[in-house]
Order: structure tokens, then sequence, then C-alpha cells
């Protein structure tokens, strides 16, 4: 198959050439997927645009201090080749380490829709991971086990599982969606795989947490609180972020 063509040789167009370093860019940067979250930091924090990123649209990266600590945080977009695409430019800009956050589709019944879930792995039913690593079902996440403690430390409710990494959001049938809950999968979603191969093959340390919206347990889709999130989620999604990127 042709995803099984894995090159780990140099690319020809490297990351550098588009988006140079820049200085005092921050070395731990959130990336979120919902804007709500990026309007909450603006709210929260003195914020200033260290940067900019263009994904068909401009995406302002924000620099700000928390806890003594000097962050980024910018919002990106879904689906595995433009978040990578993305997380390119900022590694190459001078982010060492990142940390992704946003909503998943539940698998597992048991999970009610909010519930926190640390990937212990993903399966790679996308193609941006096979230009980073050599084919195989799942890329592990080396990162878990840190995250994870963080958690605990925090003392948020959160399960460690597998997770399904897909590039069609609207192609989730039943059967694969039983295949993955048979393998150990209790979530859905369109960029683990992706950004996890990325940092590996780059030596970056990439972090993923997710929490659940819609669900796809059963045997119809359930809404869950897909598009109805509350708004003071949004705070408390961030203020997990940020003592978690505060640890790292």
């Amino acid at each position: 198959m042709i995803r099984h063509g894995f090159d780990g040789g140099e690319e020809l167009l490297k990351p550098a050439y588009l988006a140079p370093p820049v200085e005092g860019f921050p070395g731990t940067v959130l990336v979120t997927f919902q804007r709500k979250v990026a309007e909450a930091l603006e709210r929260r924090f003195p914020v200033e645009t260290v940067s900019t990123l263009n994904a068909g649209v401009e995406l302002p990266i924000y620099r700000f201090s928390c806890q003594g600590r000097t962050l980024g945080l910018y919002l990106t977009v879904l689906g595995g080749p433009a978040t990578v695409g993305l997380l390119e430019e900022v590694w190459a800009k001078g982010a060492e380490k990142v940390l992704l956050f946003g909503t998943c589709g539940g698998l597992d019944p048991d999970l009610p829709a909010g519930h926190f879930i640390v990937p212990t792995a993903a399966y790679r039913d996308e193609g941006t991971s096979f230009h980073y690593l050599p084919p195989s079902d799942y890329v592990e996440i080396p990162t878990a086990d840190r995250l994870a403690a963080i958690f605990d430390e925090l003392e948020l409710p959160y399960v460690r599982t597998r997770t399904w990494t897909t590039d069609a959001i609207y192609r989730e049938t039943p059967g694969k969606a039983a295949e993955r809950r048979a393998e150990g999968c209790g979530a859905v979603e369109m960029e683990c795989a992706s950004v996890m191969a990325a940092g590996q093959f780059r030596g970056k340390e990439v972090y993923q947490f997710l929490y659940t919206a819609d669900s796809l347990a059963g045997s119809q889709w359930e809404r869950g609180l897909m598009g109805a999130h509350p708004e003071s989620d949004y705070e408390r999604y961030l203020s997990i972020a940020l003592e978690t990127a505060i640890r790292l």
C-alpha cells in the first residue's frame, strides 16, 4: 500500500525555510482546537502576538506569562496534515514542548460526555504519520506516563486508553468503531497519531489530552456535548492545560 512507503531521508522543503527561528519564542506551547479557549486566554492574561502561522487564514501565536513561566498558545485547525504542518513551523520557530488538547468522540459506553482521556497509543487510520514513522498499526505515546502523573497530581478524573485517529469524521462506521473498541480504543479523533509520529521524528515532546464530546459507542451516534459546551467548560479546559504546561 502507498502509505507503507516511509522514507526517513531529509525533506526538500524544510520548515525553517518558511518559518525561521523567532527570538524569545516560548519553549512550551499550548495548542487548542477551540476558539473559545483562545478567547478565554485573552480575557485572563495580557498576551502579545509573538508570531503568526498561515493556514489559509492568519493564526496568531500568543506569548504570555503564567506563574512565572513564559508560555505560548495558538488556535490550530482540524486534521492531521494541517495540525502537523503548523506544528512543524512552531518547532522551527523555537518550541520544544507542545501540549494539545481538544474534544474526541467516545467509543467506551461507560465514558460520560466531558470525561478526560490520556491517550496511550493511537491507531493510524490516517496518512500523515506514515511520512514520519515506519508502518505499524499503532503509534505509541511515550509522554502518556508523564501526563498521567500530572493529572494525578492535579487530582483530575481521567482514563488511560488507546485512541483511533481517522482522517474521515463522516466515515466512522459501526464496523470500524467496533473493531477499534475491541482493540481497546476508548476514543476517536483526527490528530493524535499524526502529531505523535511527527514529534518522535523531530525529537520534540508532544503531549495530548482529550475530553469526550459525542459518542460512537452504540448503534447510533449521540451528540452529547458536541457544539453545546457551557462557557465555563472552556475556562476549565484552559486552566487544566495551564496547570499541566507549567509542570512539563
